[in-house]
């Protein structure tokens, strides 16, 4: 069970860091260059020291690379121990277990995913600000609206134009019949006055030769 007094939490936070700092320049093996120490955890006996590693590189993630690196650790297992005692002043040094983390390794592959979205939404971004519409660009813009109202206005006007002329010339037509009809009734009235006259004249003759 990890530490969850004081002094194993004190001892695992002194362990990662004489590890840390020494691995590389005490141990000058390859195999270890990517090798990071993420945490350390001490049983609350002090018995046992949990060290947790992983490789931040992207070769990290084959298996390959993390299976040597795994065998140089256990292989410097005693040196690191001894380290870890001379360094940290402790009476009775711990036992070292190293075991590979898996979340920053799993972190590195969202991150790689993160990255590569954000790259592609550039490139797409970048391809609608370059692209050339094969019309326009809003064939329904509304001046393109307005437009079409101003040309529906002015069909309206016409056909009022053209209503006004046809209510002109019927009522021309109107008034010219009307003329005609005053014209055609005056020449009835002096044709009848004609008639009367003609009527008395022919009285009065007849009349004068009785």
């Amino acid at each position: 069970m990890a530490g969850t007094n004081p002094r194993a939490a004190k001892i695992a936070a002194l362990i990662q860091r004489v590890i840390a700092s020494n691995m590389e320049s005490h141990l000058h093996d390859k195999r270890l260059s990517n090798v990071t120490i993420t945490e350390v955890r001490v049983t609350n006996d002090l018995q046992i020291a949990k060290v947790y590693w992983t490789q931040l590189s992207h070769s990290g993630k084959e298996q390959g690379e993390r299976q040597r690196a795994s065998q140089a650790l256990q292989q410097a297992h005693g040196r690191l121990r001894s380290l870890v005692g001379a360094k940290a002043g402790l009476r009775l040094t711990p036992q070292l277990q190293f075991i590979y983390d898996e979340v920053p390794s799993e972190a590195h592959e969202i991150e790689d995913i993160l990255v590569t979205a954000r790259a592609r939404d550039k490139e797409l971004a970048k391809a609608r600000e370059n692209a050339k519409y094969a019309w326009e660009a809003d064939p329904y813009k509304k001046p393109r609206e307005v437009e079409d109202f101003e040309d529906e206005d002015e069909f309206d006007d016409s056909d009022e134009s053209y209503d006004s002329e046809d209510s002109y010339e019927s009522e021309s037509d109107d008034s010219e019949e009307s003329v005609k009809s005053l014209e055609d009734s005056k020449d009835s009235e002096d044709s009848a006055e004609d008639y009367e006259d003609s009527a008395e004249d022919s009285q009065l003759d007849s009349s004068e030769l009785d």
